[in-house]
């Protein structure tokens, strides 16, 4: 055991509760239901885009795309392109506008609640349905980080993976149970700039080294290693590979703890600001996760092909010191955490504002609405721990969830389908209705379910062969979900008047953006209301 590396993760533990401790003791007395999911609307620019940047990039940037591109090549960095897209995009199209129609809609804080205030819907099915997915996907999501978590410790320690998800877990509840949505994203803030220092210095140090003619382990480079299509030709495997890392990139539209981030920044002079960080931070975020690979190649040769997750690990520990080589390697865990703390914020935040608050107790105080919250944490936190035991050990009970990977492209596959084609038609479609956006999440929900299951999952006969149709399922259930949303629309009742008035209403703030109104610090509920007479 490296004693240096166990007090850098004891100093980083130590942290991270001690921020949990810091906004409990701070907002106890005011802390009600919007401050504890959404910080009461008042987060600034560049925490939220490193809270929303590293909410997103799990362990699987520092760990799987590394080992995926060390393994197999150039062709494996799809899903970069994909997510670099996916994130420019949803920065431009849905941020500010969601921003300002969820203000419009009632002053919305999940999106759930968005959606529908959006239709001015007395209903709770929408909350219901759209709930019962989160809590079910985030337990799976939630179950990566927890895995990521145990099978570090067990890299660097040799500990039990199942006590390393153990203690994550542990830290997670705590923080979340006691901060609520300030405590997650500053502490993704700093697990952010952490993430970021530690993929720009350990290749940059490996390169050094290279340079400096050490010793360097035998390996051969892979035939196509540097081809972008990764069978080396333009077949089916490439262009699936393609077509999946493309469509990663359609996660962002609909991914509730990362869009959510958008709702909570408090002006739009702050979004601007944001949008510029968090498309940065993301760009070099990928492009360094992908040099991590291909020098791991080089430096490490071939010493890693039966471990290809532990790339940055095993480059981390060998050009740093013991101390300052567990600080970086820390990042693996602030990945892990900062995904995990925010999926469970916001799984917690459907359940009580959407489904506590609207069906069970209609009456309910803002502070009884986030003491359930909390309870809920700790009940996800705990089914999301017994998902990743499933999955651990040398003999997983669930085998096709015995990956990080596998884990988080089913949440995100789920996510995206079901939620994204609302989203965005909700956004620039004044015909769509309650119902339309009630079946398009469903459609695409159960689509992108039943794709994985039947035709991606690896089922394997009694010769051993595995049926794939290595096609990411975001694909299909995302235009299943598109097309179900805007069929059942046309095919139903147009929106009442007062929908249509409040999209009407919502299109005239946009034009906002560009002029001076944009640039005030404070842009509040009000403010969007006295857009008609441009008071502000």
């Amino acid at each position: 055991m490296r004693i240096g590396e166990l007090i850098a993760f004891i100093l980083y533990f130590a942290i991270v509760l001690g921020m949990g401790v810091y906004f409990f003791i701070r907002g106890r007395k005011d802390m009600g239901e919007k401050s504890f999911f959404l910080g009461g609307r008042k987060m600034g620019g560049v925490v939220a885009a490193l809270s929303a940047g590293a909410s997103d990039m799990s362990a699987w940037v520092l760990m799987g795309l590394p080992g995926s591109i060390y393994f197999a090549g150039m062709g494996q960095v799809w899903i970069s392109v994909g997510l670099l897209i996916g994130t420019i995009l949803a920065w431009f199209l849905v941020a500010p506008n969601l921003r300002r129609y969820s203000m419009l809609a009632d002053d919305s804080i999940t999106i759930p609640q968005y959606l529908t205030k959006r239709f001015k819907s007395s209903s709770s099915v929408l909350q219901v349905v759209c709930a019962v997915i989160f809590v079910i996907v985030y337990c799976v999501y939630g179950a990566s980080s927890i895995s990521a978590c145990g099978s570090l410790l067990n890299t660097l320690f040799g500990a039990d993976p199942r006590l390393g998800m153990a203690i994550a877990t542990a830290i997670i509840i705590a923080y979340v149970f006691m901060g609520g949505f300030n405590a997650v994203c500053w502490t993704d803030f700093f697990q952010g700039l952490l993430m970021l220092a530690a993929l720009m210095v350990t290749p940059i140090m490996a390169v050094a080294l290279l340079g400096a003619n050490r010793a360097i382990p035998d390996g051969t480079i892979p035939e196509n290693f540097y081809n972008f299509l990764s069978s080396g030709k333009l077949d089916w495997a490439s262009v699936s590979t393609i077509l999946t890392g493309l469509g990663w990139g359609l996660g962002y539209f609909g991914m509730p703890h990362i869009i959510i981030r958008y709702i909570s920044i408090k002006s739009d002079k702050e979004m601007k600001k944001s949008r510029c960080i968090g498309i940065a931070w993301t760009t070099l975020i990928l492009v360094m996760a992908s040099v991590v690979g291909i020098v791991g190649r080089k430096y490490l040769g071939d010493s890693m092909l039966t471990n290809k997750n532990s790339i940055f690990v095993e480059m981390a520990r060998n050009v740093f010191p013991v101390f300052l080589g567990g600080i970086i390697i820390s990042a693996i865990i602030a990945a892990s955490m900062s995904t995990a703390d925010s999926q469970l914020l916001a799984a917690s935040s459907a359940f009580a504002s959407d489904v506590y608050k609207t069906s069970i107790k209609k009456n309910a105080s803002d502070k009884n609405v986030m003491w359930v919250g909390r309870i809920v944490v700790i009940v996800i936190s705990l089914v999301a721990f017994g998902i990743a035991m499933l999955g651990s050990g040398a003999n997983p009970l669930v085998p096709a969830f015995s990956t990080i990977m596998s884990l988080v492209s089913a949440a995100w596959g789920a996510f995206g389908a079901a939620f994204g084609p609302v989203i965005l038609l909700s956004l620039f479609w004044r015909r769509l209705n309650y119902k339309g956006a009630v079946a398009g999440i469903i459609t695409g929900f159960v689509v992108d379910i039943l794709w994985m299951i039947l035709l991606n999952f690896e089922y394997y006969d009694m010769t051993s062969v595995a049926y794939n149709t290595n096609l990411y399922e975001i694909l299909p259930g995302f235009v299943a979900g598109a097309i179900a949303a805007i069929v059942v629309s046309l095919l139903t009742k147009q929106p009442d008047k007062e929908v249509t008035d409040l999209f009407d209403k919502y299109k005239k703030t946009k034009s906002l953006e560009e002029s001076d109104l944009a640039n005030h610090d404070v842009y509040s509920v009000e403010d969007v209301y006295s857009v008609e007479t441009k008071e502000v």
